[in-house]
């Protein structure tokens, strides 16, 4: 799988890895997935992909040490880092570690393949997206949980973060997420 139409896609959100997966088989390239570090890593020494797109937030070990590692694994593999929380200092430190660009959330395939052409040596073909975007009520619901994982799972200081009442959290959150 090392040749120049691989890539791997690695982000914890089960939901949004696998738009970006049927996205990214639908224009011919060849995919593999991972949720975690470790996944990652061994699917980087399994296939060498000449591609990675990389989840900066994921539990356990970041995004930043699936580039720093996975570059050494294979250091000619061209990395886009995503994130839904976007700082100077963490774009400073997936590009110093490696990562050829550095992206926030949402983002769709047509902008991660727009980051990838800028690589001469990628022939990437870049066409205009046809995948529908999540709902706003989807974004809210992952938004949501992204931000009670921050707090470990705390009703009270999620309400807070997000500048709501917790018992208004707590509907949101016993409702089935949107599916699109």
């Amino acid at each position: 799988m090392s040749d120049s139409d691989s890539i791997l896609l690695v982000d914890d959100e089960d939901f949004f890895r696998e738009r970006l997966v049927k996205a990214f088989t639908k224009r011919g390239f060849t995919v593999c997935q991972a949720s975690n570090y470790d996944e990652a890593l061994e699917m980087i020494e399994k296939y060498l992909p000449s591609m990675a797109v990389v989840d900066l937030k994921m539990p356990g070990k970041s995004g930043l040490e699936v580039v720093r590692d996975g570059l050494k694994i294979h250091g000619k593999m061209k990395i886009v880092v995503l994130t839904g929380y976007g700082s100077i200092a963490t774009a400073t430190d997936a590009i110093r570690l490696g990562a050829y660009s550095y992206l926030p959330k949402p983002v769709d395939v047509g902008g991660i393949l727009k980051a990838f052409s800028r690589e001469p040596d990628l022939d990437i073909q870049i066409e205009v997206e046809d995948i529908t975007p999540p709902s706003l009520a989807r974004t809210e619901w992952e938004h949501i949980n992204r931000v009670l994982s921050d707090c470990n799972g705390n009703i009270s200081e999620t309400a807070k973060r997000l500048g709501i009442h917790r018992r208004t959290l707590q509907r949101k959150l016993y409702k089935f997420p949107p599916q699109n």
